[in-house]
């Protein structure tokens, strides 16, 4: 910078008063000063985004697996008080003079549970109603609970031990999903669509057999042809087909369980929990059910 004609304006000393007039060394230190803020602010609000807890679906609105566990959690809440209410309703007309159950609740919980399914199936493409799967998990907790009261009181003790069975195949598929033993292929599920559209066809000829009293009344047995003793060591045909069912349920849960993780990896609305939720109680109560009659076929008390 020129030097001034006037030797006070060229005192340092004037100069570091003046305004506008800050020496090099002042600049490059206020600049220093300035990016080191900068910095330290960028780095505070860096360790302070890792330091915060990550995001959950209510922030992000896409599904994650901890929501859906939740969901999960909260239909079988509701599917459990309203299972009490199943149980009390088809107990409370036994007497000494009425000793038989009513089985009005199994018949409501079934036919409003197999409606309120086939309408949340077929529509949640075009939009999920949780109120529907809330009532969904209502009607099969009244349908498990009647028929597992109906059960108990034919064979004692076999609640207890259609629990404990279905806990166990529901904790050992989830653990060989988790540790990716076992996964879902196209093939496997080819398969397993067939062999469900067979079973199903196998259930509506039993049910139609058993009205025409094709069995004979000594020996329809409770069950129609599941009471029925197969060419095998005479091992009824329940028991055998029922082992078959249980492996179809275990792989209906391989399938929930892949659509959820699918689910999250391709960052799906929040709401597609609610139906991987579904997923998994419509599996689950299949499978105590199933587990509930090869079980009494296996007792052997008809």
């Amino acid at each position: 910078m020129a030097s001034s004609s006037n030797p006070a304006f060229n005192n340092p000393a004037f100069q570091e008063q003046r305004p506008g007039l800050t020496p090099p060394a002042a600049q490059t230190q206020f600049a220093t000063s300035s990016a080191q803020s900068v910095d330290l602010a960028a780095q505070a609000q860096l360790e302070g985004a890792f330091a915060a807890p990550a995001a959950g679906s209510v922030q992000t609105g896409r599904m994650t697996v901890e929501d859906t566990v939740v969901k999960t959690l909260g239909l079988f809440a509701i599917l459990l008080v309203t299972a009490v209410a199943g149980w009390v309703w088809t107990m409370a007309p036994v007497t000494a003079a009425n000793p038989v159950p009513t089985i009005m609740p199994w018949i409501i919980g079934a036919l409003g549970g197999f409606v309120l399914a086939m309408v949340v199936t077929f529509t949640s493409r075009k939009k999920i109603r949780p109120a529907l799967i809330f009532a969904y998990a209502a009607f099969e907790g009244l349908f498990i609970g009647s028929i597992s009261a109906y059960f108990e009181y034919l064979w004692p003790g076999i609640v207890v031990q259609a629990t404990i069975a279905t806990l166990s195949v529901v904790g050992v598929t989830l653990a060989l999903f988790a540790s990716g033993k076992v996964r879902a292929s196209a093939k496997a599920t080819k398969v397993f669509l067939i062999a469900m559209v067979g079973y199903l066809v196998f259930s509506l000829v039993n049910v139609v057999m058993m009205m025409f009293g094709a069995f004979g009344a000594d020996s329809a047995g409770p069950f129609g042809m599941y009471s029925q003793p197969s060419f095998i060591l005479g091992i009824p045909w329940g028991v055998i087909i029922g082992v078959f069912v249980v492996i179809m349920a275990a792989y209906s849960l391989v399938l929930d369980f892949d659509s959820i993780q699918q689910g999250v990896r391709n960052g799906a609305p929040r709401q597609y929990g609610w139906l991987g939720a579904f997923g998994i109680m419509v599996t689950v109560v299949w499978l105590y059910v199933e587990l509930l009659r090869m079980i009494a076929i296996l007792r052997g008390n008809n």
